[in-house]
């Protein structure tokens, strides 16, 4: 679960405490910060709040949802944390925080594994979002979707092999990138789950794939 307030030390308690009553359960299994600039000199402090919720039973273990290697290794000194939450994609990989994650045995939780929709091959440089949609931003337009498309069709072929979808090959790549990532793709229709989940049946891109893709992408 994640949250959000002016001063989070001071009310992290009263957020948990909400969300075991909204979720209707005893204990939240993995625990998000959700705060990208949060102070690195507070983390002791933090760590020390969310300790005490494991001692008390109400959370197992947390995380931060951070791109910043140096953040990640500051709540990795926390006994509970197990999970850090980034952006990873086959456009958008993250060598270094991958090689935090491995280090220190942390869980890498990918978000925007399919670049917001970008690697699904159904939008161009061309598409109009509505205006309550979040990837009308400039920052998605710059950071995911102009990458993305400009070198989508570079790779194509390989994410498409052996009968997979875009999305799927997608998903392939990210199951292959380290042992220690677990994307999670957004949907909205109950066939996009279906996709996604099939992608599990398909299995990783093989290492000769992997390199192909990195050569093709000039990395």
């Amino acid at each position: 679960m994640t949250f959000r307030t002016d001063d989070h030390l001071l009310h992290v308690r009263a957020e948990c405490e909400a969300s075991l009553r909204r979720l209707n359960t005893d204990v939240i299994d993995l625990y998000q910060l959700h705060v990208w600039d949060y102070p690195l000199e507070k983390v002791p402090a933090m760590i020390d709040v969310l300790e005490s919720l494991v001692k008390e039973g109400k959370i197992r273990y947390y995380g931060w949802s951070t791109d910043s290697v140096e953040n990640a290794r500051a709540f990795a000194q926390g006994k509970h944390c197990v999970a850090i939450q980034h952006d990873l994609n086959v456009i958008l990989d993250a060598p270094e925080m991958l090689a935090v994650c491995e280090e220190l045995n942390l869980a890498s939780v990918n978000r925007s594994p399919l670049a917001r929709g970008a690697l699904s091959g159904k939008y161009s440089k061309n598409t109009e979002f509505p205006q309550n949609d979040v990837r009308i931003d400039e920052w998605s337009r710059d950071h995911f979707f102009a990458p993305t498309l400009n070198q989508l069709d570079a790779i194509r072929e390989i994410l498409t092999s052996n009968g997979r979808t875009l999305v799927q090959g997608a998903l392939a790549w990210i199951w292959a990138r380290s042992e220690k990532t677990i994307p999670i793709p957004g949907f909205k229709t109950v066939a996009q789950v279906e996709e996604n989940a099939k992608a599990m049946q398909l299995g990783p891109l093989t290492r000769d794939q992997m390199k192909e893709i990195d050569a093709l992408l000039g990395r």
